[in-house]
């Protein structure tokens, strides 16, 4: 079984939270269904979610090299130096990232708003990249757009190598296909 779940800002992918913080559990009622992955408590989209250990070693295992896409909210308008920085590869604490897909982008039309809302400032505009990778170092997305000068304010992982999030709406999940990826 595979099931792809829109994430919610501010959920833990895990089943259980000592702290009483909003999980998987708040939204998905599937037994003996695991995260094929994670994504931080401050990133939203697509998540998979699968009960079959060799698909989730297959989603999540960074030989495989499947892509993930990723549409990320920065601070400041990217110049061509730092897009072309970003599909080269940047150097981070743990090594350089392996070169990548990156490009401006439009801020997406099937867009959600985030509760709470990004913060807003006046004078510095925010711009849309998207990126795709095929490695996943911690808050990797994160760490290369501060590299090169523009940090993330939001992160929405839209596609694991082809499945994509579609309309599905933030805290909702669907059953599909595994032979999609």
């Amino acid at each position: 079984m595979l099931i792809k779940f829109n994430k919610p800002f501010q959920v833990l992918c895990q089943f259980t939270d000592q702290e009483g913080r909003q999980t998987l559990a708040d939204f998905i009622d599937v037994p003996s269904v695991y995260a094929a992955g994670r994504l931080d408590k401050d990133s939203e989209g697509l998540l998979l979610l699968t009960d079959d250990g060799a698909l989730q070693h297959r989603i999540s295992h960074p030989k495989k090299k499947l892509s993930k896409t990723y549409c990320v909210q920065v601070d400041g308008e990217p110049d061509l130096q730092a897009i072309q920085a970003l599909q080269r590869g940047v150097v981070l604490k743990d090594g350089k990232t392996k070169p990548c897909l990156a490009k401006v982008i439009e801020e997406p039309d099937w867009l959600w708003p985030r509760e709470p809302p990004v913060r807003f400032r006046k004078n510095l505009p925010t711009s849309w990249i998207q990126i795709t990778l095929t490695e996943g170092k911690n808050r990797q997305v994160r760490r290369m757009t501060a590299a090169v000068g523009y940090p993330t304010l939001r992160l929405i992982r839209f596609a694991i190598g082809n499945v994509t999030l579609d309309s599905l709406p933030p805290g909702h999940y669907k059953v599909c296909q595994a032979s999609h990826l």
